[in-house]
Parts: C-alpha cells; sequence; structure tokens
C-alpha cells in the first residue's frame, strides 16, 4: 500500500538519516529501510483500522505500545511455506524500528526481544574435505579464483570484504604479507589489517601477476576490469565446492565462502590443520575476523553435531 503523506515523509527522513550513518553499513542501511517501510505500511493499517493507542511519534508510551502490538503482528506473520517468521527474523524487524525511531530522535521503545535458542558452532568444513576442497581448487581454479578461496580460508575475510580490496590493500614482501580490510562498523566489523598466510601470499603474487602489476584497482575483477560482484564471488566458490563433493549442510544451509570463513575461524580457536596448530586466543581471533563482540568470536567453541554425536559413542554398552 502507498503510505500516507506523513508517513512517507517519515520515511524519506529516515532514508537520508540512514545514508548520514557512517556507523552503518550499506547492506544494514539498505536492511534496516526495507524494514522499516514493513512497519510503517503496518502502522498506517493499523492507524485506518483504529488499532493504535495514540501518536507513536510524538508520544513514548503510544510508541512502545505500537511497538509492542507490532511485534505481536510479527509473531503471527506466517512465511510464503506457511512457517511463522523465527525470532531472530523478528529480533531484526525490531532493530530496525529501534533505528528509525532513534535516528528521529524519539528514543528507542521499550520492547522484549524474542528468546534466541542458543546457538550450535557455525558450519565448518571438517579436515579432510577441507583438503579436498584446497585441492580442487588447486587444480580447477584460476588465479582470481584462488584468491577468492584462499582469503576467504586463510584470512577469514568476509566475501563482501574479498570483492571491495584494492590491490593497494595488499603488501607483500619476500617472507610476509598483509591485506587491509574495510570493515563494517561497529555492527559486525572493522578496519583491520590482517597477516598473510604463505599460501595466500602465493596465491595473490600470481594474482598480480595475472594483473600486470597494477598500482592500483579492483583486486578481484570481472570481465570487463571492475570489481567482481558478491553474487559472482559466491557462485564460483560454491561451483567448486560442488567440484570437490561439498554441498548443503543437513539443514540445507549452503556451501559458499561464508563456510571458509567459519572454517578458519574454527581452526584458530580449536588449533586445528595448518593454520592454527594450537588453539588461538578469542580475542586475537576476533580482532582477525573482525568480529566488534567477542560472542560472535566464541560460537566457534560451542558444540557441532559432529562433537554431540562422538561423546555419545563414547558411552559404555554391554555386548
Amino acid at each position: 500500500m502507498d503510505l500516507p503523506a506523513d508517513l512517507a515523509g517519515e520515511l524519506s527522513a529516515f532514508t537520508e538519516r540512514l545514508a548520514s550513518a557512517t556507523d552503518l553499513g550499506a547492506a544494514t542501511r539498505d536492511k534496516y529501510r526495507r524494514s522499516t517501510v514493513h512497519f510503517l505500511a503496518w502502522l498506517a493499517e493499523a492507524r485506518e483500522a483504529d488499532a493504535v493507542d495514540g501518536d507513536p511519534l510524538t508520544d513514548p508510551a503510544a510508541r512502545d505500545w505500537a511497538v509492542r502490538d507490532y511485534r505481536r503482528h510479527l509473531k503471527n506473520t506466517r512465511t510464503a511455506r506457511g512457517t511463522h517468521l523465527g525470532a531472530a527474523t523478528i529480533n531484526n524487524r525490531l532493530a530496525a524500528v529501534d533505528a528509525f525511531f532513534a535516528l528521529r530522535g524519539s528514543g528507542r521503545p521499550q520492547v522484549v526481544r524474542e528468546h534466541l535458542a542458543r546457538p550450535n558452532a557455525p558450519r565448518a568444513l571438517a579436515q579432510r574435505a577441507l583438503l579436498r576442497f584446497l585441492r580442487t581448487v588447486a587444480r580447477d581454479a584460476g588465479p582470481r579464483d584462488r584468491a577468492i578461496c584462499h582469503l576467504a580460508y586463510y584470512t577469514g575475510l568476509r566475501i563482501a570484504e574479498i570483492v571491495a580490496l584494492d590491490v593497494a590493500d595488499i603488501r607483500l614482501s619476500a617472507r610476509k604479507g598483509s591485506v587491509r580490510v574495510r570493515g563494517k562498523g561497529r555492527l559486525g566489523g572493522k578496519d583491520r589489517t590482517v597477516p598473510l598466510h604463505a599460501q595466500a601470499r602465493t596465491t595473490l603474487e600470481e594474482l598480480l601477476d595475472e594483473l600486470g602489476r597494477p598500482a592500483a584497482g579492483p583486486l578481484i575483477r570481472n570481465r570487463d576490469g571492475g570489481a567482481l560482484s558478491t553474487r559472482a564471488a559466491n557462485a564460483i566458490v560454491s561451483a567448486l565446492g560442488a567440484a570437490a563433493g561439498i554441498g548443503p549442510a543437513d539443514d540445507g544451509e549452503p556451501f559458499g565462502p561464508h563456510v571458509l570463513r567459519h572454517t578458519f575461524g574454527t581452526d584458530l580457536v580449536r588449533g586445528r590443520g595448518e593454520v592454527a596448530p594450537a588453539p588461538v586466543d578469542v580475542v586475537l581471533v576476533a580482532e582477525l575476523m573482525g568480529h566488534a563482540d567477542l560472542n560472535t568470536t566464541r560460537r566457534y567453541t560451542l558444540p557441532t553435531d559432529a562433537d554431540k554425536t562422538r561423546a555419545l559413542e563414547a558411552l559404555t554398552t554391554d555386548r
């Protein structure tokens, strides 16, 4: 539905305020705006049905009541598959509403968030599957595609950070190297410098040779010489994973660069494989991965389904 004039004006003003919120990444700003459109459309319908107590835009109490009603609306909403919205989705929508009221100077609504179940460790490749993937990359991928995969695993960069790299962000010497990463601000990352693993250095040397050793410009390029899109980079990693026999997890989570990043974090925290022969302190891992919240990094210490299975298999049986 079309928003009433006053709410359309609120949306326009919010969009302008979001654009100047330098601590929010572009993807977060886009999600906040889309979620706020949904909230304002709900508010317009609620006002028309006389189902709003007071004016949420001027009265703090009415603001809280309206957002609590919106939360109940979200809890009763069904997806196209007929399922209810998940707790994380509802909380993300409410975070956008928080930002809407906070940026207009109205204060954050006092609304209880949905309870999130204790998470499992993020999906990470087992050592044998990882080795099979790396061998497939070495055999089948060119310098650019190898660089995407090796930056995801050997440095733990997000795919958006990888495709955003400039040639000038890479520092290489005979025995060491580093990459300067532009993060997302306080909501999940920060600018940081990450040392380069020897394999990543070799791969980047090969890529720079192929590019003709330019002084600047996108590091990961498309056919036209511009920066490769995140969608295309995701597709490259997924295709290489399929070639290595790695597909979606049992819960349907697809394989992609995010799994390589999770494998990087898991291997460091648990001291697995070549990257970290001994466990690395979570504070250091958080710094390397650009986590603003240590709780994000601590997820890598949580048990996986495989850990739980092995624990049960250790029980005594009488045969």
